[in-house]
């Protein structure tokens, strides 16, 4: 019987941008605030208590800062690299980087998913034209390791395009479905084969925060 392939995809920690509602891409991604370190060292702990009893075969995190900032934490704790998949990386937002949610969604008359085959601001990609990028990078990695353990540090739409991928989602269809992902939440993914040869892809869980303490103040 093959090895099972499985994949969990860590939401990075609270940043600055997401307090704020800016649109976190090059220019509007300050980093993790305090409440985010302390998230991320949390996160980081269970991924490590993990590691040590099933370890994970590699580590990749997009490069925008929030992400990279939470997966240098993540590798103190399982001294295990991160290697950084530009392809990975959250959507491209043109002109609406570093603006107010707000004011994009108000004009688009939503969220970029609401829309998903137009541009949300001038430079920016559709929402299906990300979850095409997102989901071939995603393809890529677990290629390269069937049958592995496999560790990403991502982004909520990182998840949302996991789910697209492995459930045959419509494309628009998480925003329908209202997936919740909180910051430094755990997706895990498992492909068994079984007695018959065939693979299947199931979600073991999604949004699961236990390893975080309530944070009062």
């Amino acid at each position: 019987m093959a090895p099972t392939t499985q994949l969990v995809i860590a939401r990075h920690a609270e940043a600055a941008c997401n307090v704020a509602g800016i649109v976190g891409g090059e220019q509007g991604c300050t980093g993790l605030t305090d409440l985010g370190r302390n998230q991320a060292e949390q996160l980081a702990a269970r991924l490590a208590d993990e590691h040590a009893r099933q370890p994970y075969a590699a580590l990749y995190a997009t490069p925008r800062l929030r992400v990279t900032q939470t997966a240098e934490i993540i590798t103190q704790a399982l001294h295990l690299p991160a290697t950084i998949d530009p392809d990975l990386r959250g959507p491209d937002h043109g002109d609406a980087d570093g603006r107010p949610w707000v004011d994009i969604k108000t004009s688009f008359q939503g969220p970029p998913q609401h829309s998903p085959d137009r541009q949300y601001a001038s430079g920016s990609e559709t929402w299906n034209e990300y979850l095409q990028r997102a989901t071939a990078a995603l393809q890529k990695i677990l290629a390269r390791h069937d049958g592995e353990r496999i560790l990403i540090a991502a982004h909520g739409e990182t998840i949302e395009a996991a789910h697209s991928l492995f459930l045959g989602l419509p494309r628009n269809a998480c925003l329908r479905l209202g997936f919740v992902t909180d910051h430094a939440s755990v997706a895990r993914w498992q492909r068994p084969t079984n007695r018959f040869g065939r693979t299947i892809w199931q979600l073991v869980s999604h949004n699961d925060t236990r390893h975080l303490r309530p944070h009062h103040g």
